[in-house]
């Protein structure tokens, strides 16, 4: 049997909650340029699984990664960090 590792975590912002039990999250990092040595921000956007629709555009919320729920999520909101104003 397979010992399972920890799963990732990401922080991110709601963009659009238009799709029924799903939302897109832009998730954004700092990586530092090789040459220049300057920060650069960097975002992803990621589809993530909201099972009570309960995600609204611009609240901030903690996704954690899961196992294939459709041809694009492997993300499911764990929780809501902040909600909107």
């Amino acid at each position: 049997m397979k010992k399972q590792g920890m799963k990732r975590q990401l922080v991110g912002t709601v963009t659009s909650n238009k799709m029924d039990k799903t939302v897109v999250v832009r998730v954004e990092r700092l990586v530092k340029h090789k040459f220049y040595h300057k920060y650069i921000r960097r975002r992803a956007k990621f589809t993530a699984h909201d099972q009570n629709n309960s995600c609204q555009i611009g609240d901030k919320v903690m996704l954690t990664e899961c196992r294939p729920l459709s041809r694009s999520k492997r993300w499911r909101v764990s929780k809501i960090v902040q909600k909107a104003v």
